[in-house]
């Protein structure tokens, strides 16, 4: 069975979808989807800064398009995981009652900083970089 995960950030424009691309070329054995707490970019590319990074670094990802999490993103996927404390708090306020998927932060114990007032997208690649190689070797 393959193992799904949604990755999820507060807009789905910077550090969800891009942890959505490393992992996919990482492990392309998972299923994966990214998606935010807040619904305030849903249907746009991502961050064009984190689309420049990304390319640099060998992953394009400008298909991708932002949306919410979703009520049934609790069922159907089997964990999801979150870029900072305050996205898994949301996500846990979100689910429904019903709900299956596990969840966590991204990170083991620590978050992924929002890049998109400061511009350190080279710093939250690096990060999801290392973290995505050692979840491919788990999951």
């Amino acid at each position: 069975m393959t193992k799904s995960i949604l990755l999820v950030c507060l807009g789905n424009i910077c550090r969800s979808p891009a942890a959505e691309a490393v992992l996919r070329h990482h492990a392309p054995h998972l299923h994966l989807d990214s998606a935010g707490t807040g619904a305030w970019h849903a249907g746009v590319p991502p961050d064009p800064r984190a689309q420049t990074e990304g390319r640099r670094r060998g992953y394009n990802y400008a298909h991708l398009r932002a949306r919410k999490v979703r009520p049934d993103d609790f069922i159907r996927f089997d964990t999801i995981l979150a870029m900072d404390r305050q996205n898994v708090a949301d996500l846990y306020g979100m689910a429904p009652e019903d709900a299956t998927a596990g969840i966590d932060l991204f990170l083991d114990g620590a978050e992924v900083p929002d890049p998109y007032y400061d511009g350190s997208f080279d710093q939250m690649f690096d990060l999801i970089e290392a973290r995505a190689r050692e979840l491919a070797g788990i999951l």
